[in-house]
C-alpha cells in the first residue's frame, strides 16, 4: 500500500505574472501558516433531463477556480528599501509597490491595471499550478501574538498533476516580533494613543471570477476597506467615538509595528470615517470599545491608506 500524503508536506511558490494568466515559472518560496486550500471551487450545473423514473443525474462543474488562504508573518525584508519576501502576493491584492532603495517600500491601493500572480502549491508529490491569481488580505496585530497578513488568493483552475516537490529557500523571510507595548510603539486614532487589545485592517477586495467566451480572468471588482480595533475606553474629552460617528467625522489611524531598521511596518489611514460603536466589552474588568472605521479616499482616489516598510 502506498504511503499516505502528509499535510505538512506543503510547499508554496509564487511569482508575479508579466502577462495575465501566463505562467512565469515561480521559484520564490512562501513561508506560510494556517493554510486552507479549495482546489476546485465552483458551481454545479445539473442536466435536468426529463425521465420517466427517479434518480440522480450528471452535474457539470462550472465556474472553476482555485482558492488558497494562508498567513504570512508581518515583517519587512530586513533591509530598508528592499521589498519583502511576500511582495508578489501583496501586489496581486490590488496594491501598487513603490521601492525607494535604501529608504522604504510603500504599498498603496490602485483602481486599475491590477497585477496577478502564479502560485505553485504542492502537497506531497501533487502539484497544482494556479495562474491569474488576485486576492485580498487582512492585517492582524493583536497583543501578545505574532502579527500576520492573511491572504486569500483566487486563481484560474488547473488540474493537479504529479510532480516531485522542489527544494526551497526561505531565507528571505525574516523573524518577526510579537506585538507588545515595546515592539508596537504606535497605535493612534484621531491623534489619541489608545491601549489596544486587537487591531485588524481588512482590504476587503471584492474578488470575482469572470469566465466568459473569449476571456477568463479573476478580477477585483471593488473594495470596502475596514479597520477594527478593540481598545480601552478613555474619557470622552480624549476621544469620543459616539460624537464622531454621529457627526460623520473623520480621523487618522496609525499603527507601527517593530523597531528594527528594515523590519518596521507602518500602516497609515489618514481619513477614516468612524462607524457607530455597537456595544461595550468587559476585558478583565476593564471597559473596552470595539471600534469600527472605514478608510475613505479623497476626491483624487487611491490614497485611503498606505503600508510603509522601513
Amino acid at each position: 500500500m502506498a504511503e499516505a500524503l502528509r499535510w505538512k508536506s506543503k510547499v508554496l511558490l509564487a511569482k508575479i505574472e508579466t502577462v495575465y494568466g501566463t505562467d512565469p515559472t515561480p521559484t520564490e518560496a512562501i513561508l506560510a501558516k494556517n493554510v486552507v486550500c479549495q482546489p476546485m471551487e465552483g458551481e454545479d450545473v445539473a442536466r435536468d433531463i426529463e425521465r420517466p423514473f427517479r434518480g440522480a443525474q450528471e452535474m457539470f462543474a462550472v465556474g472553476l477556480r482555485a482558492v488558497l488562504e494562508f498567513d504570512v508573518e508581518l515583517v519587512g525584508s530586513g533591509t530598508a528599501g528592499t521589498a519583502p519576501a511576500w511582495s508578489a502576493i501583496a501586489r496581486s491584492c490590488g496594491l501598487a509597490e513603490v521601492v525607494t532603495p535604501l529608504t522604504d517600500v510603500v504599498y498603496s491601493p490602485i483602481s486599475s491595471a491590477y497585477e496577478s500572480t502564479t502560485l505553485y502549491f504542492w502537497i506531497g508529490g501533487n502539484k497544482q499550478a494556479i495562474v491569474g491569481c488576485r486576492g485580498t488580505a487582512v492585517v492582524n496585530v493583536n497583543a501578545q501574538e505574532i502579527p500576520t497578513i492573511r491572504f486569500t488568493l483566487t486563481g484560474l483552475w488547473a488540474k493537479p498533476a504529479l510532480q516531485a516537490t522542489p527544494a526551497i529557500d526561505l531565507a528571505a523571510f525574516k523573524t518577526p516580533l510579537v506585538a507588545t507595548d515595546a515592539n508596537t510603539p504606535v497605535m493612534t486614532v484621531g491623534g489619541a494613543s489608545l491601549v489596544t487589545r486587537s487591531f485588524s485592517f481588512n482590504l476587503a477586495n471584492d474578488v470575482q471570477p469572470r469566465l466568459l467566451l473569449g476571456r477568463e480572468e479573476i478580477t477585483i471588482v471593488d473594495s470596502n476597506e475596514e479597520i477594527t480595533a478593540t481598545v480601552e475606553a478613555v474619557a470622552l474629552a480624549t476621544f469620543d467615538p459616539f460624537d464622531k460617528a454621529n457627526a460623520l467625522a473623520t480621523v487618522a489611524v496609525a499603527v507601527t509595528h517593530d523597531t528594527r531598521a528594515g523590519h518596521i511596518v507602518a500602516i497609515a489611514a489618514p481619513t477614516c470615517s468612524v462607524r457607530r460603536p455597537q456595544g461595550y466589552e468587559n476585558d478583565q474588568g476593564v471597559l473596552m470599545w470595539p471600534l469600527r472605521l472605514a478608510p475613505l479616499p479623497s476626491d483624487t482616489g487611491d490614497d485611503q491608506f498606505s503600508i510603509t516598510l522601513t
